[in-house]
C-alpha cells in the first residue's frame, strides 16, 4: 500500500505543477511519474516511493460534495517538509521558481541539534519547510 505521500489539493494547478516540476528533482531527487500542467493530477516519486501528489481542488470538492464551501482556510492546515542537503541553496532554487520566502534560512537549535530551516510558500500558498540537520 502506497500511503506515505502528501496530496496537495490546489486551485492553481498549472502554476503549482510548473513549480514542483522545476524544484523537486534538484531538491530531493524526485521524478515526475504521471501528469502534466493541464491536470487534474500529477505525482512525483523518489526511488519508486510516492513523495508528492497534486490534485485539482475543484475536482476533489465535486467528488466529496463540498463545492459550495469556502476554498481557503484562515491558517495553514498542511505543510510540505523536505529534507535537503543545503537549506540556503534550496530556498534560492524555490524562490527562483516562484516561491515566496516566509522565513529565510535560519539555524533552529531549539528544534534539534544542527537543524536549519527555511519556510516558503508555493504558487498556491502551501507552506513548505526545507530542513537540514
Amino acid at each position: 500500500m502506497d500511503a506515505l505521500h502528501p496530496r496537495l489539493l490546489v486551485t492553481r494547478f498549472a502554476e503549482c505543477f510548473e513549480f514542483y516540476a522545476a524544484v523537486l528533482p534538484e531538491l530531493i531527487g524526485a521524478t515526475l511519474v504521471k501528469g502534466t500542467a493541464a491536470g487534474p493530477y500529477a505525482n512525483w516519486d523518489v526511488a519508486d516511493q510516492g513523495v508528492l501528489v497534486l490534485f485539482d481542488r475543484a475536482a476533489m470538492a465535486e467528488v466529496i460534495g463540498t463545492s459550495t464551501l469556502p476554498a481557503t482556510p484562515s491558517q495553514d492546515t498542511v505543510m510540505f517538509v523536505c529534507r535537503v542537503p543545503d537549506v540556503d541553496a534550496g530556498a534560492k532554487l524555490c524562490a527562483d521558481h516562484g516561491a515566496t520566502v516566509v522565513a529565510g534560512p535560519t539555524d533552529r537549535p531549539q528544534w534539534g541539534p544542527g537543524l536549519r530551516t527555511a519556510h516558503l510558500r508555493d504558487p498556491e500558498g502551501t507552506l513548505i519547510e526545507l530542513q537540514s540537520y
